[in-house]
């Protein structure tokens, strides 16, 4: 019998004795288990597997709601595994089910969609689909949550209730996780938990807070109509041009001169399109940009006045004005919020598998998640798990034509997922149990 395939019976072994069915574990015991899988991660039977299904996936990056081969290799993968799923959800998204199919039900998710980008990395596994590309890490989040799902079910035994196994599309700008939750699929989920890799921090580190975490984010387009003409007579025209600078110098005041300047918020306008010759002034001008803010107040807020500048500095300078929002195609993404006690479950398994040193306070940042949907009806915990090793190569942020992924980190994240999810209906089962009589063939 190969050595790896030896220690993956010992360790089977160690967690059957380490946690007997009939007895509730020990703090002693519990603490046991974070460690225990990220070593069987780290074998070469579970790390080379991972690193092989995420380079499969690398090679071929679907976009939003178009992961339907993503999806089928995820669906083979748990079929070899024993587990059981549902699919199709949200078009090409899969929710698998470990344990006992009873609650207390936790929920591990992961985002499968890749980004528009031509791939700059030249290397063995570069894109194969012109113009698409993982430059945001997906392929890696698949890969974990599968890896997860091995150690999962091989310890199932382990498992107090249902691990609820999320694989979504379109999270990048899609809003594939709001539409998950309309599917209900995870009606009867106590609580959920998300990753993400990071570039910006050290291998071996993982970083969140409590709290808001993320940015509320949407996308706004207008178009100001003016009177076109040649630019040698323009007091026969009605300039839309003019009008727009007007109108992006305003939409500035509303973070300088109308938000708190203690609650985070930004307008950004990076699309004006208007004009194509020197010497004439067009009919209109389109602008467009996103606007993100930390609460749910000053988010509505915001739009309103988004409306109100942009309609309002036009009839100034005697243009009209429409503004769209487009949330059918690219809906509002709610503020990440990071569950209190959820947050305090996070560090104490983290803390058991990497030491409490490597445990960052991570500052609020103004990008965006789609995980956010979930944390408005499920309590949600959202962290990062660094990757960064200047060894290995020049890690650039997300989407970036130049991403790379350290994949020595995915142990690490299949593992977390796996000790956060067991821990969690080890420690929580008798009393989310109470309150909850559903089975996961109603979720």
């Amino acid at each position: 019998m190969p050595l790896h395939s030896c220690l993956n019976l010992i360790l089977i072994f160690h967690l059957l004795m380490l946690i007997p069915s009939s007895s509730s574990p020990s703090p002693e015991e519990l603490s046991q288990i974070p460690s225990i899988f990220l070593q069987h991660a780290q074998h070469p039977e579970v790390f080379d597997w991972m690193v092989d299904l995420r380079r499969k996936i690398h090679e071929n990056p679907e976009l939003g709601f178009q992961e339907f081969e993503t999806s089928k290799l995820i669906r083979a993968e748990l079929d070899r595994l024993g587990i059981s799923y549902k699919y199709p959800v949200a078009i090409t998204g899969v929710v698998g089910f470990i344990g006992t199919g009873n609650p207390p039900f936790v929920a591990i998710r992961a985002d499968m969609d890749a980004l528009a980008l031509q791939e700059g990395v030249e290397w063995e596994h570069k894109s194969k689909v012109p113009g698409k590309m993982h430059a945001c890490g997906h392929d890696a989040h698949v890969a974990m949550l599968l890896g997860a799902a091995k150690i999962l079910q091989q310890h199932r035994h382990l498992i107090q209730g249902t691990v609820v196994l999320v694989f979504q599309p379109a999270e990048e700008g899609g809003g594939g996780a709001k539409k998950m939750l309309e599917a209900g699929v995870l009606d009867n989920v106590d609580a959920i938990f998300g990753l993400h890799v990071s570039s910006r921090h050290p291998f071996g580190m993982v970083i969140s807070k409590p709290g808001p975490i993320l940015a509320a984010s949407g996308f706004f387009e207008a178009v100001i109509g003016g009177k076109g003409g040649h630019a040698a007579l323009p007091q026969h025209t009605i300039d839309p041009i003019l009008a727009a600078s007007n109108i992006i110098v305003s939409l500035q005041h509303l973070v300088s001169r109308e938000a708190d300047p203690l609650d985070s918020q930004v307008v950004t306008i990076a699309k004006f399109q208007g004009g194509g010759a020197f010497n004439v002034i067009p009919d209109s001008v389109t602008i467009g940009g996103t606007f993100r803010a930390f609460s749910k107040e000053s988010f509505i807020q915001l739009k309103q006045r988004i409306i109100e500048v942009i309609t309002k500095q036009a009839n100034v300078q005697r243009c009209n004005a429409t503004v769209e929002f487009n949330e059918d195609q690219k809906p509002f993404f709610p503020v990440t919020l990071n569950d209190q006690n959820l947050y305090k479950h996070f560090r104490t398994v983290a803390g058991d598998m990497l030491g409490t040193n490597n445990i960052l306070d991570m500052q609020p940042l103004m990008g965006t998640e789609d995980f956010g949907f979930y944390g408005e009806v499920i309590p949600g915990l959202f962290y990062f798990v660094g990757m960064k090793n200047e060894s290995v190569g020049k890690f650039e942020q997300g989407h970036s034509p130049y991403y790379i992924v350290n994949e020595d980190v995915l142990p690490y994240g299949a593992a977390l997922h796996a000790s956060i999810a067991t821990r969690y209906l080890l420690e929580y089962s008798t009393k989310s149990a109470s309150t909850k009589g559903h089975s996961y063939d109603e979720l």
